[in-house]
Parts: structure tokens; sequence; C-alpha cells
């Protein structure tokens, strides 16, 4: 704003001052599978799909962000997946932003499985569920498994089985095997922490036998799984695109750090103090 500090023409930076800038930042930022002083390592390049596999033509990328997209002439039967080729470290803290439209339907997989015998890329296992309509963004729905294990809200302990998932032990598309406490928030108080058709964070925190989602800073599910027929304690990463009309997902920003059985995860924010509103 002119006469505040702001420089002037005579004072104007020249050209090789803003690219050397540029890359001298570049140079200081870590790249794809390179962590970072936080302990972050970047699973997305921001250009291309380079360890990522998927389906085409509903996976791209498009303006620094993976797009997961069905149109009319492209919609599907079966959920699809883009699946993270790499390493991941069995405990970890994973950290993205979103942006779904209206009625857009998705999701982050992780800990999860290849699913066999299908001709198309799927996966098996735990989901953060992410939707346009904030019906399940942030519960815990295990995907061709036990359905849902922990709705927005809630706190769920899983007891042990003496099977594998069976369709008899799902009611209402959720696991019956669940003890429930409820959450600080509320689920409708949850659902107002989130921007409708516009960029959000999620936060995955897998450790040992606990799962806990936060959107935008704050928890919005916890399950302890202690069903040891049917958990898994590691597994391939993805996210999802889902049956349904048509639809577009981003991803930006995907980064991971490994956290160590001796220590403890990040903890929950319990407070109101800086919840962001729609």
């Amino acid at each position: 704003m002119p006469g505040t500090g702001c420089l002037g023409r005579r004072g104007a930076r020249p050209p090789w001052l803003a690219w050397w800038t540029a890359a001298l930042l570049a140079a200081a930022l870590p790249g794809v599978g390179q962590a970072a002083d936080d302990g972050f390592q970047q699973l997305f390049d921001g250009k291309t799909l380079t360890d990522w596999q998927g389906d085409a033509p509903y996976w791209s990328v498009r303006d620094g962000a993976i797009l997961g997209q069905i149109t009319p002439e492209t919609r599907i039967t079966k959920n699809r997946f883009l699946v993270y080729q790499g390493e991941l470290p069995a405990d970890f803290e994973l950290v993205a932003e979103y942006r779904i439209s209206p009625q857009g339907n998705s999701g982050v997989n992780y800990r999860s499985e290849p699913v066999d015998g299908v001709d198309f890329v799927a996966l098996a296992g735990y989901q953060c569920d992410i939707d346009g309509p904030l019906n399940y963004t942030g519960s815990n729905y295990e995907e061709r498994r036990r359905t849902t294990l922990a709705r927005v809200g809630e706190s769920v302990v899983v007891p042990p089985s003496d099977a594998a998932a069976e369709p008899g032990r799902v009611d209402a598309n959720a696991w019956t095997l669940r003890e429930v406490t409820p959450l600080p928030h509320s689920a409708d108080e949850l659902r107002d922490n989130i921007r409708r058709d516009d960029w959000n964070e999620v936060r995955i925190v897998a450790h040992g036998n606990r799962l806990e989602h936060y959107l935008n800073g704050v928890l919005t599910s916890r399950v302890e799984d202690n069903d040891l027929e049917n958990r898994r304690l590691d597994g391939r990463l993805g996210v999802q695109v889902h049956v349904g009309p048509p639809m577009t997902v981003e991803y930006r920003v995907i980064k991971v750090r490994p956290l160590h059985g001796d220590s403890d995860p990040p903890q929950a924010e319990t407070s109101n103090e800086g919840r962001r509103t729609k």
C-alpha cells in the first residue's frame, strides 16, 4: 500500500532478486521422499502422479493438486482408488489438504490392502471418510470389511471378536461390536468446523491400535481397535472416488511422518478455541 513502507518504482526489486529468492526457497524445501526438519516426508510432488497408481481417466494432476473426477461419461459402479506405491511406517501421522465438490464422496484409506480378483484399483481397510454433504467427514469407515467403526463425534473401543468380518455383524452400515463414548464436540459442531466446497486439513494419527481423525485441528473420531481377528497394524495408503453422481475431489500437501513406539501421538484439541467455521 503506497505511503506505508512499500517500495515504489524507484525502489522496486530487480528481477534477478525475485529469481534468486525463489531458487533459495526451492532448495530449502524438501522434495518427495525427503524428510523436513519436522520429520514429515512429502508423498506428492505437486506436478505428477509419480509413485501413485490408479485407473485412468479418474485421476490426474491439476493446479498443483491430485484431482479425482467422475463425469457423466465416466460413471462407476465400484469405488476407485489412487494408491501410493512407496513404503509407509506402521505408526504414523499423516496430514493432507483436500477440497471436495458439494455432492462428492471420497476418503483417505490407510493400513489397507489391495483387493484381489478385480480389474480395477481398489483397497480394503481403514478410511477417513470425506464427503461434500458432510454426512460422514472424519468418521472411520473400514472399506470392504467391518463398515463404520466410529461415526462423527464418537470415541469407540472395538472389542475382540472370534471371527473374521461378516455381514451378520453389521447393522445400519456399522459394526455392531462397538463400545461408544461421545467426544467433547457434537457431530453438528464438528460439521460446522469444516468449510464447504473449500480447502480443509485432514490429519490421521495411527499409533498401535489407536486411530484418530482430525479435521482442521479438531478430533472428529477415535477408534481403539482390540479386534485381533480383523484389525490391521500396517498397509497401503490411497485416496478414493466413490460411486455416485459426477464429482471432483482434490488433494494437496500430502505428507507423513513416523511415530515411534515409545512416543506419544499428538493430543486432541478439546476446546472450541480456534475452531474454523463454514
